[in-house]
């Protein structure tokens, strides 16, 4: 194979995975705002290492594992952080059991991206400070005017919505296929 057809080959299945590795990178990171930058890492030393990929092999396990390295290099560059951090166990079941349903996350991330964009931009805010942002709930509420019980009542609530949604798209979904 000419250098140039193996480097298209991986071009196009480096970006057919690229919204399953942001979100498997982000799984292993939970409510970490550096899992885009691990994502980023990770697809750099994919790029840079591609010619030891093997087409015809499977692309998206050996990406996989780069990610997990990727995750695991940031996490000892961030040892001396006071992080929780996952058990060597946990994070190892993560890496074997997360692969396999990364077409399930997927949908369930498109189906909370809609449902994300239903909501009243005050209630989205709230959702991506607790989730996606630095920052206490206490600060979010003291710039809201609001109480950090009254802000807990809300979350549940948006919660419990986003949940009904997703589920009832994941059914139209089903249903259609």
């Amino acid at each position: 194979m000419h250098p140039e057809e193996h480097e298209s080959q991986i071009v196009a299945l480096l970006t057919d995975i690229q919204s399953a590795l942001r979100l498997y990178v982000q799984a292993l990171m939970p409510g970490d705002p550096s899992a885009k930058d691990v994502a980023q890492h990770a697809n750099a030393t994919l790029w840079r290492k591609r010619d030891d990929f093997e087409v015809g092999t499977n692309f998206k396990a050996w990406a996989f594992s780069v990610a997990r390295y990727e995750v695991l290099n940031y996490r000892k560059q961030q040892a001396r952080d006071a992080r929780l951090v996952f058990s060597g166990e946990l994070e190892t079941r993560f890496a074997e059991e997360l692969p396999a349903h990364s077409e399930e996350v997927e949908r369930r991330h498109a189906a909370l991206q809609l449902c994300l964009g239903k909501l009243r931009d005050k209630d989205r805010d709230l959702l991506l400070h607790r989730y996606a942002k630095a920052g206490t709930l206490a600060d979010f509420a003291r710039r809201r005017g609001r109480s950090v019980g009254g802000l807990k009542v809300s979350l549940h609530r948006l919660r419990n919505l986003l949940l009904g949604c997703i589920e009832k798209q994941i059914a139209n979904q089903e249903a259609g296929a």
